[in-house]
């Protein structure tokens, strides 16, 4: 688990327009720009989100053409009522945690060892 806190927000223009911002991550949808941003920067910025996550990334290194992970950990997640925002990246799956809820999240991941 990462030590900083997230935040998912949206909003209109380029991500050139918010790369001074260093988003983890960004991806354009028809209604808006999804940036995931430290909380802090959120903050700073003064950019509307609705509450705070902890990043975990699985460390184990996962195909994009793999099968049945993200079932796996969303389903163990569920089973603790803990929702799951997943970002599939080229080397690890990062899954996206309420951050209330991310020392419950990081207990029940452990089970599958």
């Amino acid at each position: 688990m990462q030590d900083s806190e997230y935040a998912f927000c949206t909003t209109q223009g380029n991500v050139a327009d918010y790369m001074h911002l260093n988003p983890v991550c960004f991806f354009q949808e028809s209604e808006g720009l999804t940036l995931i941003l430290l909380a802090d920067v959120v903050k700073r910025e003064n950019i509307p989100f609705d509450g705070t996550y902890k990043q975990i990334t699985l460390t184990v290194h996962s195909s994009l053409e793999a099968v049945g992970l993200t079932a796996a950990v969303a389903n163990k997640l569920t089973q603790y009522g803990i929702s799951a925002n997943v970002v599939a990246a080229y080397y690890h799956d990062h899954i996206f945690v309420p951050s209330v809820k991310a020392t419950l999240a990081m207990k029940a991941l452990a089970e599958f060892t």
